[in-house]
């Protein structure tokens, strides 16, 4: 049985697509660009002022222990927010897309 072909160039082309791309990229950028400050703001706010993140918050738990588990609550939340945009709007933009090409 023969692949079924495609022409890819007239999907690119395509309005649907060229929305459904320009969606997904400013999203997923704009999320890229906190995800890496958020990161970063872990080693060099330590390395730059340790005694912000020395700070004793509950017991022996200080300010640095608190915000290295912030980034696991705020990926997993960023997660959770790009499934919803995706449901939401990606798939219903893919769903047009393909029904309009007859895919």
């Amino acid at each position: 049985m023969a692949e079924k072909q495609y022409d890819w160039k007239a999907i690119a082309k395509n309005p649907k697509f060229v929305e459904l791309h320009h969606k997904k990229t400013a999203f997923l950028f704009g999320w890229w660009i906190f995800s890496c400050v958020y990161y970063f703001l872990l080693p060099i706010g330590a390395a730059y002022t340790p005694g912000i993140f020395k700070v004793k918050i509950i017991g022996a738990v200080n300010f640095g222990y608190i915000f290295a588990l912030s980034q696991f609550f705020v990926s997993w939340g960023i997660a959770l927010y790009y499934s919803h945009v995706a449901n939401k709007d990606f798939d219903r933009l893919t769903r047009e897309l393909i029904d309009e090409l007859h895919l």
